[in-house]
């Protein structure tokens, strides 16, 4: 080794000195510095995991609005077609409820009418009754030529006061 210009004991020592502080530097340095970055690693690995899993919360969350929104829609929209429901058939049940009382105001106004017909027919007939009478009786009391049977009975008619609003 003489010849390559190197000393062997010098080289020994350096070797052996390099061998130590190799030794040294991995025990004081690497292991600590291996365990920075194994807890760093870990860190990061740990901070991706949590990135993810509130990722995926968020998109479950996201659907389940969606799934929420879509329901809520579904209800509003069963609301609406219900109350329209309930408003034609509470509709009908106003126009029914309107056709019957207004039927019962038309037969009601139709008995009336007949009744009053009735009356007024029986009125007319006792006082044709009457009239008749009274110149039957005015007949009878007085024997009269035609002409003054004729004026009897006008006579009678006109006392009548159903014949004098006629």
């Amino acid at each position: 080794m003489e010849g390559l210009g190197l000393d062997l004991p010098t080289f020994v020592g350096q070797l052996v000195s390099f061998l130590i502080l190799l030794g040294l530097l991995v025990y004081v340095g690497y292991k600590p510095i291996r365990k920075m970055l194994d807890e760093r690693a870990n860190r990061i690995k740990e901070s991706m995991e949590q990135a993810e899993a509130t990722k995926q919360e968020y998109e479950q969350a996201k659907v389940a609005v969606q799934e929420q929104i879509g329901k809520a829609r579904e209800e509003g929209q069963a609301i609406i077609s219900q109350a329209a429901q309930i408003g034609d058939r509470l509709k009908e049940e106003a126009r029914g409820e309107a056709r019957k009382e207004a039927q019962a105001l038309v037969e009601r106004a139709r008995g009336e009418l007949e009744r009053e017909r009735d009356k007024v027919i029986d009125d007319l007939r006792h006082e044709f009754v009457d009239t008749a009478i009274l110149a039957a009786e005015k007949v009878i009391n007085e024997t009269l030529d035609k002409e003054r049977h004729r004026k009897l009975i006008e006579q009678a008619m006109e006392e009548s006061t159903t014949f004098k609003e006629n």
